[in-house]
This record gives C-alpha cells, structure tokens and sequence, in this order.
C-alpha cells in the first residue's frame, strides 16, 4: 500500500510541479542608481518578507584580512545617526517582525518579516544603514570580542566545523573559498575599524545590491515605498572583480585533525562545478541516489547493515558564484576506523560508476528533489532566498529551468558525472581523530 502511495504522490509531483513554479511570477525592476528589485507576490498569508542581498562575501576579502564581511554584518546593528545602535532589532520586534542577517562566502544579507501594513518600516531602516551605518569606534573592539567567542563556540569548540574549516583550507590552493566566512582568529583580532568602513564604502552600495521580496503586498505599492527609501543614495565605485581561479588539483590530499571528540569523522570533498554547468542537475541527483534516505546504498550499507556509521550524508550545492564542491561525510560508530569506512564508501561510489541505476531509483531520487523544491514554495521566506540565491550566483530566471533540467537527466548522466567528478585524484579527504581531554 505504502509504495502504491509513494507512486501516487511523485506522479501528482510531477503533474503539478510547473504551475506552482513561481519564478516566472517575479517581477524585475532596476532603479536609476543600478539597485534590482525583485518581487514576488504571494497573498496566502499576510506577511511580507524584505531582503537586502549584497554582492559580498568572504570571497571578496584579502590574505590577512579574512572575516571582514561577516565583521561589517555586526557592526551594520550598531546604528545610524537616526537609529541608536541595537536599535534596530527591538524596532522590527516591537513592530511584530522577525529580523537577522547572514554572511556567506558569497553574499551578506539583511532581512525581516513582517505584516503588509509595517513593513515600510524595514525598508526606510535597510536603506538608512545602506547609506548612513556609523560603525561606531566606541563598539568596534566589543564586537570584535563578541565575534573572536562566536568563532570559538561554532568552531574552534565543534570539531566537525573544525574539521570542515582546514579540510577546505587543503582542497583550495588559489581560490578564497579556502577561507573561513568568519575568519582565521588572528586575522579577527588584527582587523581594524578602517578596514570596515572602507569595506562598507566599497561594497555596500546600490549597484552591489539587490532587493528580494515576497508575500502579501501590491507589487506597485512596494515598489513605490523602496523608490522613496533607496532611489536618493547615490551609486559606488564598482568593486574589483575576484579573478583567482583553482587549478585543476592532479593528485588526493589529505589532512588530519587531532581534537577532542567523542567519535572519528570523515570528509571526501571533490572539486564540482557550479550552475554554469548543466552537469548541476545530475550531481544533485546524485547526492539523493547515493545518501537520500535509508534506503539508498551508502546509508544502508555503511548504517544499517554493517554498522560502521552512525550516519552518512552527501552534499551538493550548485548555487555558488565559482565552482563549489560535492561531499560525502560520514559519522563513525565507536571503535571503527576511518581507513575501513573509506574503503567502503569508494566501492559504492565505484559501483554507481560502472553499473548504471536502476530506473525505479533514478526516479524516486527525482520525486524526492522536486517534492523539496516545490514544498520549499510553502514558505514566503524560502521563495525569496530562493530567488535571491540564484540571482546571486547566475540569476534569478534559471530557477525555471531547474525542475525540466532535473527530469532531463538520464541513468547514463548519473554514471557519467560520478566518473566524471567523483575521482579520487580531485578529492581532499579529512579524517578527524579524537584525541582525550587533556589533564587540568
């Protein structure tokens, strides 16, 4: 009965994915000083999602000066001449919304989420700290204390983050991806308040930006109130273009990380393309083909069968500005060694290599893809980051293509771009060994 259902449910999937694609509903408009709007309106509930999406991230900064973006997002709460600092937050509570930020290798991003009648209230603040944000002298050390613990709890203090951080710092050589978003700690501790405001002068302008909004609202009536808020700032500089480029990698790289934890881990990290390539549609496949469930081979083989794993994943992300990577992790049970547990891994991945899937597992692998980027639509805040994350890395239109570009790919596709991609000659491994609490 259950695989009846399961049938059922991909076929109705398949049947309704196109109409609630919502891509094609957007709505583009350019300002004079270059800032892009996007709006896409959504009356199920009533609630407005406003994001402010700036082209910059770790990618953007320079040897020694690594975690500056993610320095200026905290230090962008820290006040106008018109908004006291640590302000801003209480001023979208106290109206009833949600704020946050985020910083990545790629982007910085501002956002809040609140009723259609306030939220003009989030956009004459957004395009206040756009132009006017003080990054105040009298807060820059505090905060820099403030960001040195975070680094500690959510890296230096997890070893899986830590493992992740120097396993990247290996598989890069060239490209900035090699670095941390938050920062080495030294790096942290020699920033300067100089070096922020000259990094916000740089990339925190109109034309670096763009505006992503979803929900219940008039898209002429929005628009309006952003024209009103953000048209007056004038453009900047345009920021220099990132040129560095990672070579191809001609040999396996290895590295080990001797940390206190209760159980080993291990990473594969293999060089992938991004959107740019139509292989994206395949590679994400088969990250569901090989790790999607308890059924699919590395989970069942590795977890439930032979109990070397207490859990298995595989990961791609496509929606990257240069080419990202593909990973397989995995979390040993007590007493297995990483050596036995790779040894595994790579004959399941050999086996998808030489042996195409069946089409019964090529098929649910889709279901399961589509099911997640159409009930993601359920969700005002994730349409607009979905939107907002393809037009950072390619541009919003190509989420069109997503759904036919998934269902175009073929058993033989899935076997040739785990060829293609997954050789052991384009990987960087890393094992993390737990080591014992050290005497007091």
């Amino acid at each position: 009965m259950r695989r009846h259902l399961s049938r059922l449910l991909g076929l109705l999937l398949l049947l309704t994915a196109p109409e609630v694609s919502h891509a094609t509903a957007v709505k583009e408009f350019v300002l004079q000083n270059g800032l892009k709007v996007l709006l896409l309106e959504d009356h199920k509930s009533p609630a407005v999602t406003f994001q402010v999406w700036y082209r910059v991230g770790s990618r953007n900064e320079k040897d020694g000066k690594s975690g500056l973006s993610h320095f200026l997002e905290h230090m962008m709460f820290k006040g106008t001449p018109s908004v006291k600092p640590e302000e801003y937050s209480r001023i979208i509570a106290k109206n009833g919304g949600r704020s946050n930020a985020f910083t990545t290798s790629d982007v910085t991003v501002y956002f809040a989420t609140m009723s259609r009648d306030k939220i003009g209230i989030e956009i004459e603040m957004e395009a206040d700290r756009m132009a006017n944000a003080l990054l105040g002298d009298t807060y820059f050390e505090p905060e820099k204390k403030v960001i040195q613990e975070e680094r500690r709890l959510r890296t230096d203090d997890k070893p899986v983050a830590a493992l992740d951080e120097v396993t990247s710092a290996v598989a890069y050589t060239v490209h900035p991806y090699r670095r941390p978003v938050i920062g080495w700690m030294d790096d942290i501790q020699n920033l300067s308040r100089q070096d922020l405001v000259d990094h916000y002068k740089l990339y925190y302008a109109p034309n670096n930006a763009f505006i992503v909004v979803a929900g219940d609202f008039s898209s002429e009536e929005i628009l309006s109130k952003i024209k009103a808020a953000f048209e007056k700032i004038p453009r900047g500089p345009e920021p220099p273009e990132v040129r560095a480029e990672e070579p191809p990698q001609r040999g396996e790289r290895r590295v080990f990380l001797k940390k206190e934890a209760e159980l080993p881990f291990l990473m594969m990290f293999y060089h992938a393309p991004n959107l740019k390539s139509l292989d994206n549609f395949a590679l994400d496949l088969l990250t569901v083909v090989l790790a999607g469930g308890r059924s699919a081979p590395l989970y069942h083989d590795l977890v439930y069968q032979k109990r070397l794993a207490r859990s298995v994943d595989a990961s791609y992300s496509s929606v990257s500005i240069d080419p990202g990577g593909f990973s397989i992790t995995a979390q040993l049970m007590p007493g297995k060694e990483a050596p036995e547990v790779e040894r595994e891994i790579d004959l399941l991945v050999d086996k998808v290599k030489v042996e195409p899937i069946s089409e019964r597992d090529l098929q649910k692998a889709k279901n399961q893809i589509e099911s997640s980027f159409i009930f993601a639509q359920d969700s005002i805040f994730g349409q607009a980051m979905k939107i907002g994350y393809y037009e950072a890395n390619g541009g919003w239109r190509q989420m069109d293509q997503y759904i036919d570009g998934i269902r175009r790919v073929t058993r033989k596709d899935i076997q040739r771009v785990a060829k293609e991609y997954l050789d052991r000659d384009q990987r960087t491994i890393g094992v993390l060994i737990p080591t014992k609490e050290k005497a007091q």
